[in-house]
């Protein structure tokens, strides 16, 4: 199922209009191919407390991740620095669908980029309700967080397996015709599978990746950092996982004219491109932002330069330009 086309707004230029950064993504508009991450914006309003960013420098903005009913989330400490990332165990903190919303996206400003809602849930009767109430809203896309555990098979995570995967998928698809963007865990044996199942399950995108599991030991306590016991491992020293999963993603995206938002670890306007030339046609930009909030407008500035250097007119002629040793 193809997805419908958003329609424009003003205060979002048209690919035409200006930067080479400026291309249309599952029917948005975006004004550059980044993508601030769910969970590292709150709810879209965070940044544009920092003098001199806008959301207008991003493509678009995915919400932090919503269940049906508020959550509090888990016991503290739910985030620890790692060497060369940060691991999290937030919990899915959150108000609650309605309230988001009801309550915080009359305040979002439309006109500056594009918001997309994050869906988490429990259990598929869960992501199903939550897609319902975002899919009457303003709201410009839908992720859908297949990393969560399923509370009825003993906790296991529907992102690890394809089948559960494409469940989930398929239920949120018949109840919205809102784009629908699948964020895959790399927390699996066959990333390539889930792809195809999420897309054959109606998915119009694909985020590639979630964070990683991993923990970390409080050597004198004997225990362990983080209140869950274990976190996501997020920033530069997933990178190189990233990559390789995008790439091998990639195939099967673009046999289905499917579009990936590549992410894990992008500092630099180098990172980024990585992940174009890799097979990714918009990059996430999420743990940097947390040392460095104007890295946005860094990565932007950067593509732009490659561009000029490489006498390319878009980033579109980057997307998936690997060339592999014979």
């Amino acid at each position: 199922m193809s997805a419908p086309t958003v329609s424009d707004r003003p205060g979002i230029a048209p690919e035409s209009a200006g930067t080479r950064l400026r291309y249309r993504f599952l029917g948005m508009n975006f004004a550059s191919p980044i993508v601030l991450l769910s969970g590292c914006v709150g709810f879209g309003e965070e940044y544009t407390r920092i003098e001199g960013f806008s959301n207008a420098d991003c493509g678009a903005i995915v919400l932090k991740g919503t269940t049906l009913s508020p959550r509090l989330g888990n016991k503290p400490h739910r985030v620890y620095e790692t060497p060369m990332g940060m691991l999290n165990a937030i919990g899915l903190q959150n108000p609650g669908a309605s309230h988001v919303v009801e309550q915080i996206l009359p305040a979002l400003d439309f006109t500056e980029s594009h918001f997309i809602a994050n869906v988490s849930g429990s259990t598929i009767e869960e992501y199903v309700e939550v897609t319902r109430i975002f899919d009457d809203s303003p709201i410009d896309a839908i992720e859908i967080n297949i990393s969560c555990p399923n509370v009825k098979e003993g906790g296991v995570a529907f992102g690890n397996y394809p089948d559960m995967s494409a469940r989930v998928v398929a239920a949120c698809r018949a109840v919205t015709r809102k784009p629908l963007i699948t964020k895959l865990s790399p927390n699996q044996t066959d990333i390539k599978e889930n792809a195809r199942l999420c897309i054959e399950a109606g998915s119009d995108g694909l985020a590639v990746i979630n964070t990683v599991m991993g923990m970390a030991i409080d050597i004198h306590q004997r225990r362990p950092i983080i209140g869950n016991v274990q976190g996501g491992l997020s920033g530069p020293a997933i990178k190189p996982i990233a990559l390789l999963k995008v790439h091998q993603v990639y195939d099967v995206a673009r046999r289905h004219n499917v579009p990936i938002i590549g992410q894990g670890g992008i500092v630099t306007a180098e990172d980024a491109i990585e992940f174009l030339i890799a097979g990714a046609s918009a990059i996430g930009v999420g743990t940097s932002l947390f040392y460095d909030p104007m890295s946005c407008k860094k990565i932007n500035a950067g593509i732009e330069q490659y561009l000029t250097q490489h006498g390319l007119s878009n980033i579109s002629e980057l997307v998936g330009t690997l060339q592999l040793n014979n």
